[in-house]
């Protein structure tokens, strides 16, 4: 299949709010799969490499020679071509990636080489996620479509089931959980504050409830065959040999085989958690270090126990026996409750302890893994500000054409501009909200920087966020973590906007 028709596909889907239209269009493509193509076609369609790392970013994909006439490049060529790269380190690597680089967008048309680097820097916004391309995948397999998300649970990836689903029923039925291999986790819906989350779970049928500590960690999935133990991300990526401390508490409990979902965070002397970037610089080191904070593992599901799968027993069964499995003080606090306010009081508890809030479950539910329902339900404290918009950066994908992520800055009478930036978001924009931006921003232009372009700082924002970490990327020490648009102040002054001193009290203690 050549590369020219999934930038089609991409274009199509992109162009489309129908899921029915994004899903008959993926069905078109796949139908037209050659032997041997299929892994590497269903990866791209959802908008993602087959390769986890390939040393490349938007610096490696800036400059590119000039692009080809005519479409050339197959899927397959192009997947070999960045499966090389990834391999490359060393001295000497940089240039030879380079060079790599140059040959395969060097081939590609103009159309291909932006399809090309949007992926590469994971900005193909094309509106066709996971879901949705299990839906094609389904039907043009002509199996059920709950037999593939199911797999893919299992499986850990789309692509893995998308494989099966072509094999047929039995093979999709075949893939099931098995220690040391990872699935997708369950994810949590949103709600705005605790009783409306209690509401939902009691019109789902629930009664009590288990509310679990948010942590502010890494969520963690920690399989134990005998002696040997696996430590995996959100993203099912292999972090056992950076945390040894995790790896000891699994071999010291009192099971041969199990898996464990959890969350692994680094705390203070107090007990305290400290600030998510800590737990993250020390799970990304290779190895730990002397000196560096242990990560302390805590954990909220038991999915297997001793041969017996708890995938699909309901959530008091499930607590239960992890409960009898991890001592208390590596479970995540918990409360079992049908009060409402005796929920807000242990909600509000959480946060002041320190944690990023609380996650609602219903317990009769089953773990429902890699989808995200409602039968859990996270509730966190909001925090906003008002910045200004500093530059603005030209989308991609869906959003071509229009001026899409911002940049944001807070009042700094120390810096000669009067603003610092603190980071970037193009998360909460609706199509309104991106045509009177793009004009807007046109109109505050003082010039451009490649596909960004700078404003006068004139334009207040609204932006919400999670939490706030200390950063050496962005100039004001500190970044914004999960930033997201609420609205654009007309009614406010540049002058009104918030002060980087002010931003820094949202620092974690």
């Amino acid at each position: 299949m050549l590369l020219a028709e999934l930038v089609s596909t991409s274009a199509e889907v992109a162009a489309t709010r129908s899921r029915k239209a994004k899903v008959a269009t993926l069905a078109s493509t796949l139908a037209r799969v050659e032997p041997g193509e299929l892994e590497v076609v269903v990866s791209y369609l959802g908008g993602a490499l087959r390769q986890r790392r390939t040393g490349l970013g938007w610096r490696g994909v800036s400059d590119l020679p000039p692009p080809a006439a005519e479409p050339s490049l197959t899927v397959l060529e192009v997947h070999e071509a960045f499966e090389a790269m990834s391999a490359l380190s060393g001295a000497g690597s940089q240039l030879a990636r380079k060079a790599a680089v140059d040959t395969l967008f060097g081939r590609a048309t103009a159309d291909e080489q932006a399809w090309l680097r949007a992926i590469v820097t994971g900005n193909l916004r094309q509106g066709a996620l996971d879901a949705v391309t299990q839906e094609a995948v389904a039907q043009v397999a002509g199996v059920p479509l709950a037999a593939v998300r199911r797999a893919a649970m299992l499986a850990g990836s789309t692509v893995a089931a998308a494989g099966a689903a072509f094999e047929g029923e039995e093979a999709l039925a075949a893939i099931g959980l098995e220690v040391g291999r990872p699935v997708l986790p369950m994810l949590a819906s949103s709600a705005p504050d605790v009783a409306a989350a209690m509401a939902g779970l009691s019109d789902g049928g629930a009664t009590e409830v288990a509310i679990d500590a948010k942590l502010d960690g890494i969520r963690i999935q920690v399989h134990r065959d005998g002696d040997d133990v696996l430590v995996v991300t959100r993203s099912l990526d292999d972090i056992t040999g950076r945390l040894p401390e995790v790896v000891e508490v699994a071999r010291s409990l009192r099971a041969e085989r199990f898996v464990l979902d959890g969350e692994a965070l680094a705390l203070t002397d107090d007990g305290r958690p400290m600030a998510f970037q800590d737990t993250a610089s020390r799970t990304a080191q290779d190895t730990a270090r002397d000196g560096q904070s242990a990560v302390t593992p805590h954990f909220f599901d038991l999915l297997h126990l001793d041969g017996h799968d708890l995938l699909d027993s309901p959530g008091h069964e499930r607590l239960a026996a992890l409960d009898a499995l991890v001592p208390e003080r590596h479970r995540v606090r918990r409360l079992v409750t049908a009060d409402p306010g005796a929920a807000d009081a242990f909600a509000r508890e959480t946060v002041s302890a320190g944690h990023e809030g609380v996650v609602l479950k219903d317990l009769s539910a089953p773990y429902a893994a890699g989808r995200r329902g409602a039968a859990w339900v996270k509730v966190k404290p909001v925090h906003t500000l008002d910045l200004v918009v500093l530059a603005v950066e030209w989308g991609s994908g869906r959003r071509q054409g229009w001026l899409s992520n911002i940049h944001l800055g807070a009042r700094d009478e120390s810096s000669e501009s009067g603003f610092v930036m603190l980071g970037k978001t193009f998360k909460g924009m609706t199509d309104e909200m991106l045509a009177w931006q793009t004009e807007r921003f046109l109109a505050l232009e003082t010039g451009r920087e490649g596909h960004v372009v700078h404003v006068r700082p004139e334009q207040v924002v609204e932006i919400a966020f999670d939490g706030l970490q200390r950063s050496t990327r962005y100039p004001g020490g500190v970044a914004l973590r999960f930033a997201r648009v609420i609205r654009y102040r007309d009614d406010k002054a540049p002058g009104e906007a918030d002060t980087v001193e002010q931003v820094r009290t949202h620092l974690p203690a």
